[in-house]
């Protein structure tokens, strides 16, 4: 039985109800509030680029969620419903990162069948505390009731996203360190999410991965000692070769792969082959 459609000149989905249970990791419609109660490490991957196919295809390799990026992506929302489609028919759990900590914004992409946002720059109790009414409808928050898509596929939405919906604000400044504690023991916050780049520049570092600088390595410590103190779960954008230090240092959320440097490389890489010459290695996303 077709649920529901969404055609446009460059996209087209069709979400079943005979796929839309399919999960590779073999859990059933396993959210990730569901994974992290059962302290269980998740990796995903990360979208910039405007593909319905990207979004089925990363779903489907069987990464535990998929995060389409709304604010330094070439996404908008049009795009991210089907995209959000997809990637529930290729088994794995759609979340955004939304341009910016705006309560109409938040809402609308989970009115979509966003099961979690990652939202930037959440730098003070009182903004992670907008990020989490922004997310819950009343009483615990202010989110206003209108389901459109995503009421479609739960029989009761209003009980199921205040109990499965993920509220992940980033800590990307030095300002957010300074104020971890306070934005940690926000009610409702469920984990946290670094940026690197942002957290990098914000410490005088460049914008990337900075491992083995010691105001980079320390920030990363505070932060996971000062999730598990507030028992939220320490997030953080990574690479497939970062992976291990980032699990062994006490990250439960963990993005390992993006759709533009993994492409980059692979056309590299082919091109490399071609020519008989060696590929540079990609940038850190």
């Amino acid at each position: 039985m077709i649920l529901n459609t969404y055609q446009d000149p460059f996209v087209f989905v069709v979400l079943s109800e005979s796929m839309r249970d399919h999960n590779p990791r073999g859990h059933h419609m396993t959210t990730l509030r569901s994974y992290w109660s059962s302290d269980e490490a998740t990796i995903g991957a990360w979208l910039s680029i405007a593909s319905v196919v990207s979004a089925e295809l990363a779903a489907r390799t069987g990464f535990d969620y998929v995060c389409l990026d709304n604010q330094h992506g070439a996404l908008d929302y049009r795009v991210s419903v089907a995209m959000i489609q997809a990637v529930l028919l290729g088994g794995s759990r759609p979340i955004v990162r939304t341009p910016w900590n705006e309560p109409g914004i938040i809402a609308k992409f989970l009115d979509a069948g966003a099961e979690g946002v990652i939202v930037p720059m959440v730098n003070t109790p009182d903004e992670a505390g907008a990020v989490v009414r922004s997310c819950r409808y009343p009483p615990q928050g202010t989110r206003s009731y209108g389901p459109t898509l995503v009421g479609m596929r739960h029989d009761d939405y209003f009980a199921w996203s205040n109990d499965n919906v993920a509220v992940i604000p980033m800590i990307e400044t030095a300002a957010a360190i300074a104020n971890l504690d306070a934005i940690l023991a926000v009610p409702g916050v469920d984990a946290i999410y670094v940026g690197p780049a942002d957290l990098s520049v914000s410490l005088g570092l460049a914008p990337r991965n900075n491992d083995g600088e010691s105001v980079f390595d320390e920030a990363l410590v505070a932060i996971v000692k000062g999730c598990r103190n507030a028992g939220v779960v320490p997030g953080i954008h990574a690479t497939a070769a970062l992976v291990a230090r980032r699990l062994d240092q006490g990250f439960r959320m963990v993005t390992v792969s993006a759709d533009v440097p993994a492409l980059r490389q692979a056309f590299a890489d082919d091109l490399s082959t071609a020519r008989g010459t060696a590929a540079r290695e990609p940038d850190a996303i």
